[in-house]
């Protein structure tokens, strides 16, 4: 498929998120599919672990596989709004559990399925590391998928592979979670990913647009704490598209129109292009 160079309009779909709410957390997130759908937007992006909340205990056994029932609501949605999905869904995959995402097409179909890699200590008494990694070629351009972590600084290397696979644009559902008394007056949140996503967008002239759900997590281990929005889309060049609003209850759907630009290189040329930008890694 040759991809497209042409804009389109995304939504970030800042919905709530409730631990162990299967039920509700997809009503939300199929509701957001189509007032997202019903606003011009031809991708709409979800948050991490949309279904059962970022962590909590009921995935033992509340997960499910991949394609599976959770997977299939959202697939429903897709077909029925005509657009793509990018959601985060708690995986079982035989004794494991991933923290996993997928990219739905407009016909339904599963696209993608990314297994979260970079995820954090407290995790991974839950979840398995993930297993894979990889970009696929749509109307929209050609995507890939990360999840929240994967695009901490220290973990660009994700991002660097994705870009050299040809990615133009990266989706990255997210829960970004603070301390319940966190002031945003006084420490204004997201310094870390408006870095580290300016950095692939600089780099490689990819767009990345993350998506954090909002609410409180109430199990697991960071138990108390507000996951508090701020969702972030960057173009290439580090330009600042837009950002959802900050709080645990700012549920909302921001649309930007997201314009992806032709891979910077292929293969060893990709090199000499991030040299002349500055870029002395290997």
């Amino acid at each position: 498929m040759e991809t497209a160079q042409r804009g389109f309009r995304a939504g970030m779909a800042q919905i709530l998120v409730e631990g162990g709410r299967p039920d509700a957390n997809l009503c939300r997130a199929v509701r957001a599919v189509g007032e997202a759908a019903s606003r011009g937007c031809r991708l709409v992006v979800l948050p991490e672990c949309l279904d059962l909340g970022w962590t909590d205990p009921s995935a033992r056994e509340l997960a499910r596989a991949i394609p599976g029932p959770h997977a299939e609501r959202l697939a429903q949605a897709a077909g029925e709004h005509r657009i793509h999905v990018a959601a985060g869904l708690v995986e079982r995959a035989g004794d494991r559990l991933y923290n996993a995402a997928v990219l739905i097409g407009p016909d339904g179909r599963i696209l993608l399925h990314h297994r979260k890699i970079n995820e954090l200590d407290v995790a991974l008494d839950l979840y398995a590391v993930g297993d894979r990694l990889g970009v696929v070629e749509t109307d929209l351009g050609t995507i890939g998928l990360a999840i929240c972590a994967d695009n901490f600084g220290r973990s660009l290397a994700i991002g660097h592979v994705l870009a050299r696979m040809g990615a133009q644009v990266i989706l990255s559902p997210s829960a970004w979670a603070v301390d319940a008394d966190h002031d945003e007056d006084r420490e204004p949140y997201g310094g870390l990913w408006l870095d580290s996503y300016a950095e692939l967008a600089r780099l490689y002239d990819v767009a990345v647009v993350g998506v954090s759900n909002v609410g409180r997590i109430s199990g697991g281990p960071w138990s108390g704490r507000k996951v508090i929005g701020r969702s972030l889309a960057m173009g290439p060049g580090g330009v600042v598209l837009a950002r959802g609003p900050y709080g645990e209850r700012a549920e909302a759907l921001v649309a930007v129109e997201v314009s992806p630009r032709p891979p910077i290189g292929r293969g060893t040329a990709i090199a000499e292009a991030l040299e002349a930008r500055g870029y002395r890694g290997v």
